[in-house]
Order: structure tokens, then C-alpha cells, then sequence
């Protein structure tokens, strides 16, 4: 997924609770989107990225807004 000129927003939730879970920050948020091996379409806006962030299987659950390039990441899910 593209995510160049998109502005990355993390949900207060995704900050204090996956973030700090993970140990990354905007910039490997940005990275494991563009790496995302899947990107699901669930809703007219609302989309479902399925990554790797520290060996593990990370799924990022997002809406991305076209008309402002903003991307605001709503929360997240561990795989095995």
C-alpha cells in the first residue's frame, strides 16, 4: 500500500496499547503498511493491513481519507 504524501495518525487506544506492545513508532508504522503482504477492503473507507513488526504477525486496522491524505489507524491485533 502507498502510503507517500498520506498522513499518519495512530489512535490514542492503538498508542498506549499496541505501540507501546509493539516498541515501534510512526515511522515503522508507515514502513509496515508499505510492506503489508495484505491490505483488506472491509468498509467505504475502513481497511484491515496484515504485517510483520518483530517477527510476529501484526494486523493494523485503519481508515484512510483520500480527500485530506490521512491515514488514522484505529487499532491493532497480534497473530501467531
Amino acid at each position: 500500500m502507498d502510503t507517500k504524501g498520506y498522513n499518519i495518525r495512530p489512535s490514542k487506544h492503538f498508542i498506549t496499547k499496541w505501540m507501546r506492545n509493539w516498541d515501534c513508532d510512526v515511522q515503522k508504522l508507515r514502513q509496515s503498511l508499505e510492506e503489508a503482504h495484505k491490505v483488506d477492503k472491509v468498509g467505504k473507507t475502513k481497511y484491515e493491513a496484515y504485517s510483520r513488526i518483530g517477527g510476529k504477525s501484526r494486523k493494523i486496522i485503519f481508515v484512510k481519507d483520500d480527500e485530506f491524505k490521512d491515514i488514522f489507524i484505529i487499532t491493532g491485533a497480534e497473530g501467531k
